[in-house]
């Protein structure tokens, strides 16, 4: 699951994007309201968060060709311009949410879950398939009785397929949630994700869950009966 972090202060910056790394979530940087009007147009993001005093393009300017366009991904803005005025043109503009900055790191993470969550149409904490659970809000996944260990890429693919239980997902979707721009994969890399998976996913007394390959259209996460 991808994130648009736009914020210019570079420190900043770096230590959002490792810890909502940790917290398993893909984070793809923009330092200026340029990069990021540029990246808009051509990417697919699950989340935006967006500082608003930015270089070369404010936040409140990027926020608005976003919506003009039509996107419904969700805003968090994240900014030391906290007052009034500018939290109300902020979401009379199409923001979701709104954070001032300072923050504490715990706030953020619950307020960019939340987000998530309702944009995927999806306000269960738990999600099921089989033997397969994975809890929305502490982000872990169990299979039976056990917690699943997985790596930062195994996790992303497991969850964008498990949001989607019972539906196909196409390789190149998988691919755009799991992979940033900066990262030098081609979309055949998911198969490597996909085959680890599926040695992890063998073992269940009950309640199996397979990922099936429909050639040409993508991949299937279901209980075997």
């Amino acid at each position: 699951m991808r994130i648009l972090l736009v914020e210019d202060h570079a420190e900043l910056s770096r230590w959002l994007a490792k810890a909502l790394n940790d917290a398993h979530l893909s984070v793809e940087c923009a330092m200026n309201g340029a990069d990021a009007d540029t990246l808009l147009h051509t990417q697919e993001y699950a989340l935006i968060i967006l500082d608003l005093t930015l270089p070369k393009m404010d936040g409140l300017d990027v926020l608005k060709r976003l919506r003009a366009r039509g996107s419904k991904t969700p805003v968090l803005i994240l900014t030391a311009r906290g007052g009034l005025n500018d939290r109300v043109q902020g979401l009379n503009l199409g923001a979701d949410d709104y954070l001032a900055k300072p923050f504490e790191l715990a706030e953020l993470e619950a307020r960019v879950k939340a987000l998530l969550r309702r944009t995927q149409g999806n306000e269960a904490v738990r999600l099921n398939c089989g033997a397969l659970s994975f809890d929305t809000v502490s982000r872990m996944f169990t299979y039976g009785d056990a917690a699943l260990a997985l790596t930062p890429r195994e996790y992303a693919v497991l969850e964008a397929l498990i949001t989607r239980a019972g539906r196909v997902v196409p390789k190149e979707k998988l691919f755009a949630e799991v992979f940033t721009l900066d990262d030098d994969a081609s979309v055949d890399a998911i198969e490597i994700y996909i085959h680890r998976l599926r040695k992890k996913l063998e073992h269940a007394e009950a309640g199996r869950v397979v990922i099936t390959t429909l050639r040409g259209l993508g991949y299937l996460l279901e209980a075997q009966e």
